[in-house]
């Protein structure tokens, strides 16, 4: 039997290791010290970002994002709708109501011609948004600029959700550095993890500065523990900040693995009918953090979850694109500008494997897995004889 092949598992190189040692040598365990420190200036290095905080993961960056621009109960946050439940949870989490906006085709983020739309039809009834929160879903940027350019229009925060895309960029420039902050996380999965973990950057040192008070109890300046308003316990520990500096060692290396695996899987499988890959927008370079493609059914002779399925048979992890936001229980009730592009990516999309530490040979096994269920279907075709109110299986 195979060994799992599983779809986005953590690459530890060798520094990680040295630096979570330096950590406990030193007996600087709390989520202060000098790898916190170091982390967030080495991450604005790499992204190009004028000051960072390093949080518990990236719902909790996202969460302090929002509260920083001033989202309060019963506000309306514009959210993409095609991504993970985390980019719109933290809405809920201070009572206000996310409006989901459809995916173009192009990258399968943000459509920003609707976020233009949606954005004029609440101008006109005089309840703008308190914030738009763009992701840029599986490692590819949104459109940027049309989208930044709307949002100013109307004078209206842009955050960023980066969580999927550390190490792409939009016209050669970072993502999670446009907007008024960007949010990234280091969860498990991601192209650098630090087991669990996240980063909120920002141009604005000011807003930074907030976001640590409030990441940090929002304890008050005294000598005595005094609180004058409600915060959260968001502070990365300083040993998986020692992990991140250690992956961020070697962030262009798990992107190049990242891209390289997609190749691959684009090459051998482009010519199946009925299998087109998630596209690259020619505004920028994806990471490829998954390798994404869509599956129609009636040409390859499958449908998605189909092959899902067999792959799983041969202990193949693989997953559906993301549900819409819009078509989860928890949002029946909130409003869609559009739809029906992100929900036929999730009706026809699948991921596949796409870590960065996969061998050729786990590349080989999920390719020929897919080429066995496609040429299955196609021999069973064949096999069938129709005629008149009646099919004969050949024998």
């Amino acid at each position: 039997m195979n060994k799992p092949i599983l779809l986005s598992t953590p690459h530890m190189g060798d520094r990680e290791l040295e630096f979570v040692k330096e950590a406990f040598e030193t007996n600087w365990i709390a989520p202060v010290g000098p790898h916190v420190d170091a982390f967030e200036q080495e991450f604005c290095q790499v992204t190009g970002a004028g000051h960072a905080i390093a949080v518990s993961s990236g719902t909790a960056a996202l969460h302090l994002a929002l509260r920083l621009v001033g989202v309060e109960p019963g506000d309306e946050v514009f959210c993409s709708t095609l991504t993970f439940i985390a980019s719109a949870n933290p809405i809920i989490y201070l009572g206000a109501k996310p409006v989901f906006i459809d995916s173009d085709r192009t990258s399968w983020n943000m459509n920003p011609e609707l976020l233009a739309e949606a954005l004029n039809h609440r101008a006109r009834q005089g309840k703008l948004p308190k914030a738009v929160v763009v992701v840029h879903l599986y490692g590819q940027s949104a459109d940027i600029d049309p989208i930044l350019k709307a949002c100013n229009q109307y004078d209206v925060p842009l955050i960023e959700d980066a969580a999927e895309a550390l190490g792409a960029s939009y016209k050669g420039r970072a993502l999670g550095t446009f907007g008024h902050i960007g949010i990234y996380s280091f969860n498990g999965n991601k192209i650098i993890t630090t087991s669990g973990g996240g980063m909120l950057v920002s141009d604005n040192l000011e807003l930074v500065s907030r976001a640590n008070f409030l990441a940090t109890q929002a304890r008050d300046r005294a000598s005595h523990y005094q609180h004058s308003e409600i915060g959260y316990n968001y502070r990365l520990s300083n040993i998986l900040a020692g992990i991140g500096r250690g992956q961020l060692c070697v962030l262009n290396e798990r992107v190049a693995a990242r891209r390289r695996n997609f190749e691959i899987y684009y090459h051998a499988l482009k010519n199946l009918p009925g299998i087109e890959f998630m596209p690259e927008a020619n505004y920028g370079c994806a990471t490829r953090w998954l390798t994404c493609l869509t599956i129609n059914p009636e040409a390859f002779g499958a449908n998605r979850e189909q092959i899902r399925l067999a792959l799983l048979e041969q202990q193949i992890e693989s997953r559906p694109v993301w549900k819409p936001l819009h078509l989860q229980p928890i949002f029946a009730e909130c409003e869609c500008f559009g739809g029906a592009v992100a929900e036929d990516l999730f009706t026809y999309g699948l991921c596949l494997p796409s870590g960065s530490n996969l061998t050729n040979e786990d590349l080989e096994i999920v390719i020929t897995e897919i080429k066995t269920v496609h040429h299955k279907t196609q021999k069973n075709r064949n096999s069938v004889f129709m005629f008149p109110e009646k099919v004969y299986l050949a024998t």
